[in-house]
């Protein structure tokens, strides 16, 4: 596994400082440890896991460029088959993830924001943080039936993404949904949308309410707690899931540093159920390798 951050906030829509994200995350995961207190695991003994540093930007004041630069980098990393847990950023940094990681097949998707992301253009880009997974669905990369949006909420100041997400069959658990049944039976409705094919977590840090998370760029009451957020990641422990990323923490916004520091223990939580992924992934392999000798 390979944790990048990427330092890159060019497709925000208004309070920018996210491109801070993956310094103050890292300096808040020293506050981190090994051990998970419920499955008493470490993922450090489960699989080798590397920062793999920041990705370079070369071309920051053109979003098109900056894409291209990160595209560039996850390149790498999906040609030498590690799993990508990555730090933004704003959210349009995960089209480019994509863009590498799935360009042989469509994958689903696990996301849980505020906002669905399912924007067209915007301020005359097509490439803001508010249109991702739609540039990826048009792509080929994403399978929208395979896609669940968790935590959605706050007013828009038009319909058309909750429309694209009704023509394209995205399956959309607003927040009064989640209040209503309960984290366990959302988990259920998202394992049976994404199935057992190849899928990926994107989770945004504005998915929790800014009471426990203020220092994002585009803040929404009413969201999850960190227990809920805790809840949700680790109900997707036995996914097949290829990759992930936690964005938007935007520390100029939160000087307590308590923002990065829910960032960075979701990240540790994001950290152990794909280790235990991999570690099986492995055992399967082992398994196959010695029934076939």
């Amino acid at each position: 596994m390979g944790l990048v951050g990427i330092p890159y906030d060019g497709g925000l829509t208004n309070r920018s400082g996210a491109r801070h994200g993956p310094r103050e995350v890292r300096n808040q995961s020293s506050l981190t440890r090994k051990y998970h207190h419920v499955s008493r695991t470490n993922p450090f003994d489960l699989c080798r896991i590397a920062d793999l540093g920041d990705v370079p930007m070369t071309r920051a004041l053109s979003v098109e460029g900056a894409h291209d630069d990160i595209s560039a980098f996850y390149d790498l990393v999906h040609a030498a088959k590690i799993i990508p847990l990555s730090v933004g950023g704003d959210h349009s940094v995960t089209y480019p993830i994509f863009r590498s990681i799935a360009r042989e097949r469509k994958i689903g998707m696990v996301h849980i924001d505020a906002h669905m992301d399912l924007w067209d253009e915007f301020q005359g880009s097509k490439f803001s943080h508010g249109s991702p997974f739609r540039r990826a669905i048009e792509d080929g990369l994403l399978d929208p039936k395979r896609v669940v949006q968790i935590g959605i909420r706050g007013a828009q100041n038009n319909k058309s993404g909750w429309q694209y997400a009704e023509d394209h069959g995205v399956t959309v658990i607003f927040i009064e949904e989640v209040n209503e049944i309960g984290v366990e039976k959302v988990l259920e409705k998202a394992r049976a949308v994404v199935g057992e094919g190849e899928a990926y977590l994107s989770f945004d840090i504005d998915s929790v309410d800014p009471v426990f998370a203020p220092g994002t760029g585009t803040p929404e009451i009413g969201g999850i707690t960190t227990i809920q957020a805790q809840a949700l990641i680790r109900g997707l422990d036995g996914l097949n899931l290829i990759g992930a990323d936690l964005v938007e923490i935007s520390p100029p916004f939160d000087q307590t540093g308590g923002t990065s520091l829910v960032g960075a223990s979701l990240l540790y939580e994001i950290a152990c159920i794909l280790s235990n992924g991999i570690a099986k992934r492995k055992c399967a392999l082992n398994d196959l390798m010695q029934t076939a000798s």
